[in-house]
């Protein structure tokens, strides 16, 4: 009797040295748990900060065969360099002890927000109207092509192509409609310094606001540059 509670005895020792054995081998590696929280109440007030609107943070999960050292100072986190803000993104975590280390957990970012989609389908060269736009909420995450925010931009501009109805307004999809048009009679300002003069040309080429075109000058006949500054109208610096 005595020799099995002897026996007992030294199994519980043995089991509890095996249990202090683990637990001292859990604390010298970092908790994952703690990692992702640390990336988490990064991106957390990133997105505050930076004012994206309606947002939603997925971390990735890291390898479970993970292996770091257990971290005595507070974990730092931190966008990387060329680190995106919407989309697939990566969050680096930083332990600041003496020979310490760093890992990058991967994170997506969704904002939503409002955006300009075409109401009705528009015809390719068709000027766009006010009424033909309107806005809806979108992944901004999904628009890699660009969006605008107001239908403001896109009115009056041009649809380089059919766009379907509902479909989100892209830069790519518009021009600027031509102010000026080739072989069309337009006015001319000419500027040097206070003193302006006003006469009339024809435009030798097509122009948006903004383009240089050549213009021939009524009465000399004389070829001149001009800056395309409203509808007909170009701005000539003498």
């Amino acid at each position: 009797m005595l020799q099995h509670t002897i026996r007992s005895v030294f199994m519980n020792l043995a089991l509890l040295g095996s249990f202090a054995q683990a637990a001292a081998a859990a604390t010298q590696w970092q908790d994952h748990a703690a990692i992702r929280a640390a990336a988490q109440q990064f991106l957390d007030s990133y997105i505050d900060s930076q004012q994206l609107g309606r947002s939603e943070v997925t971390l990735g999960t890291l390898d479970p065969r993970l292996r770091l050292k257990a971290c005595a100072a507070p974990l730092e986190a931190s966008m990387p360099a060329g680190g995106r803000s919407l989309g697939n993104t990566t969050v680096a975590v930083r332990c600041k002890d003496p020979g310490g280390w760093k890992i990058l957990v991967s994170a997506r970012i969704d904002v939503f927000g409002p955006v300009v989609v075409a109401r009705y389908p528009l015809a390719r060269g068709s000027v766009i109207q006010a009424q033909d736009l309107e806005l809806v909420e979108r992944n901004l995450s999904h628009l890699p092509y660009g969006y605008y925010g107001a239908t403001q931009p896109v009115a009056g501009l041009l649809a380089k192509r059919t766009i379907a109805a509902a479909s989100v307004i892209t830069p790519p999809m518009l021009q600027a409609p031509n102010l000026v048009k080739r072989g069309e009679r337009v006015s001319v300002i000419a500027e040097r310094g206070p003193l302006q003069i006003r006469t009339s040309g024809k435009a030798l080429r097509d122009g948006k606001s903004g383009d240089l075109v050549q213009i021939r000058a009524d009465g000399s006949q004389r070829v001149i540059d001009g800056r395309v500054v409203g509808q007909g109208v170009v701005k000539v610096t003498l």
